[in-house]
């Protein structure tokens, strides 16, 4: 298994990066085989989603909706609604798994790999790819 960890600005916003680009340069000199990844944050996920067409906007408010930044999360630090930051990895997972393909990641036309990152507190994020040959 061959890994690699990339630093990925999210800012101080709940924010939706592609990673899209840096994923498949970590792959583009390999064969076939699995892509895995991974964040290993408490409050960020791994999307497979269209971007560039609201969908990413659509993502957070949608987040936003089923857990809403209030008062009623038991875990408090950070700030106001910080609770619900660690219990989005429960629905958008820290980690996917891609086929590759003669070197490129086997994505549907418009899919996109991104790093969801609701929690404002942390401007920076660390992903893990690794890649397993086939």
């Amino acid at each position: 298994m061959r890994t690699e960890v990339i630093t990925v600005r999210t800012g101080s916003r709940p924010a939706v990066r592609d990673i899209t680009e840096e994923a498949a340069r970590f792959v583009a000199e390999e064969g076939d085989g699995l892509l895995h990844v991974f964040v290993p944050h408490a409050t960020a996920g791994i999307a497979i989603i269209e971007t560039g067409a609201g969908s990413d906007d659509d993502l957070l408010l949608a987040l936003d909706d089923v857990l809403p930044a209030d008062d009623r999360w038991g875990h408090r630090h950070g700030s106001p609604g910080h609770g619900r930051d660690h219990v989005m990895p429960a629905f958008v997972a820290p980690y996917a798994t891609l086929p590759v393909v003669g070197g490129k990641i086997a994505l549907g036309t418009w899919q996109s790999v991104c790093l969801v990152d609701p929690n404002g507190d942390n401007a920076t994020r660390q992903v893990r790819f690794s890649f397993l040959p086939g």
